[in-house]
């Protein structure tokens, strides 16, 4: 719900008054040893002037530390998922359709999701459901016999992303609107891929000590579970993150504006082009580029690469807006000939190339999003973008899991294509941003 600023004054005169019953309830669920930390940090709120940049910042912050030990435990196991199907005995068809699957269900769900957070409003609720289905059943891989079972554990994974992205999305846009968008997501994401290379980093270690996949799986349960925690702290401490937004978006209409949809269909492009990780570590395992234990090393560097793009991409943003992405995209088109067809130094250029395009995609697509939309429907917002963009990511990876095993260089052709395909758009997209700024 979008409010007026005389009902945002009416909030905060009443919760100078009292504490909100989902405070109360909030704080009985959270260990003993954690209340001291949250009575001396709790968000108190008295009125509009008490919002600061500052209290915007720590929970960006917070919801970053989240998703760095998530990412650590996902991506971690995600590193290795093709290289474990090929050990069970996938082929690259079923790698590429089943990598596919996973991001149409990450991905597709969160129509659904989204339209669920903005009608029941319970975005917490649906956050850490979300999250406790989506980083439990990594360490559960380790109970896999065969790769069927192995991919009903990634396509779990994927659910429970799908469930929770939307909403926190939607509280994470109310934290970046005095922090600047571009920069707030890209914060986010750059804390989210130093957990994505990290994960990676240790999954490498694990294998390099000879302690198996299974063992890495399991070794993953660690920040799986420090993040079901610094979640609760987050939730303890900020249970509206909507308080954080002063000046709330009005977006007039019923529909979605028009600049919302091409961006969408640029958004949709990249992804049909965007080889998914499975499918690259698959090649390098299969033709004997590195060791088993390297491999994660390629999708560490290309997240440490991500991460420092999502800053630096996400500051340009706030300033030139929607041709920054135009600029990534053109540098990241060119992973594919790099990963397929180079050797191992140009492989990992080409992995640092991917992380590139990813790091930009995220913080700049998200960062977009409550430019155009009102904060009532940002969770809708959010889940019909990233349908539309799983839905081409399905589609353009089962395509190149097929073409891996007909033609490689089919295969680079097609995802330089798409991804130059969505260059025009994104200009159409950039001229009506700044019409729409004069």
């Amino acid at each position: 719900m979008i409010f007026s600023h005389v009902l945002i004054r009416k909030e905060f005169r009443r919760a100078s008054h009292s504490e909100s019953p989902s405070r109360r309830e909030t704080s009985d669920k959270i260990p003993i040893l954690l209340k001291p930390i949250i009575e001396a940090n709790k968000m108190q709120v008295k009125n509009p002037s008490q919002i600061t940049k500052g209290s915007a910042l720590k929970f960006v912050i917070l919801l970053g530390v989240v998703s760095l030990l998530a990412d650590m435990t996902y991506e971690g196991a995600r590193s290795v998922t093709g290289p474990y199907l090929e050990v069970l005995g996938a082929s690259a068809t079923a790698v590429g359709f089943f990598a596919g699957l996973g991001e149409l269900i990450g991905y597709g769900l969160r129509i659904f999701t989204g339209l669920l957070a903005d009608k029941t409003h319970k975005y917490w609720t649906i956050t850490i459901t979300g999250y406790c289905i989506n980083l439990f059943a990594v360490p559960m891989l380790a109970l896999a016999g065969n790769w069927q079972v192995a991919v009903l554990l990634m396509m779990l994974e994927r659910t429970g992303k799908a469930i929770r992205t939307p909403a926190r999305d939607a509280m994470l846009s109310h934290g970046t609107q005095q922090t600047g968008r571009g920069w707030g997501f890209g914060l986010h994401e750059a804390m989210d891929q130093i957990g994505a290379m990290t994960g990676p980093l240790i999954v490498s270690l694990v294998l390099f000590v000879n302690g198996g996949y299974k063992s890495a799986f399991v070794v993953l349960l660690i920040p799986a579970l420090l993040a079901i925690a610094f979640l609760l702290l987050a939730r303890a401490l900020y249970p509206r993150p909507q308080d954080l937004e002063v000046e709330v978006v009005n977006v007039q209409g019923k529909g979605f504006p028009k600049v919302f949809w091409i961006l969408l269909s640029a958004a949709a492009l990249l992804g049909a082009g965007y080889a998914d990780f499975p499918l690259i570590a698959f090649h390098f395992q299969k033709v004997s580029l590195a060791s088993e234990s390297v491999i994660p090393i390629f999708y560490a560097v290309a997240m440490g690469v991500d991460a420092i793009a999502a800053l630096a991409f996400g500051k340009m943003f706030d300033r030139f807006g929607v041709p920054v992405l135009i600029l990534a995209t053109a540098l990241s088109m060119f992973f594919a000939p790099l990963v397929f067809w180079g050797g191992f130094g140009v492989a990992m250029i080409g992995a640092a190339v991917w992380g590139i395009g990813m790091g930009a995609q995220e913080s700049i697509m998200r960062a977009s999003i409550p430019h155009m939309v009102s904060a009532n429907r940002r969770g809708s917002a959010y889940g019909l973008f990233n349908t539309g963009y799983g839905l081409f990511w399905f589609a353009g990876s089962s395509l190149m899991g097929v073409l891996y095993d007909i033609s490689i260089p089919a295969l680079v052709a097609f995802s330089m294509a798409a991804q130059f395909a969505a260059i025009p758009l994104l200009l159409i997209a950039a001229r009506k941003e700044n019409k729409e700024k004069a």
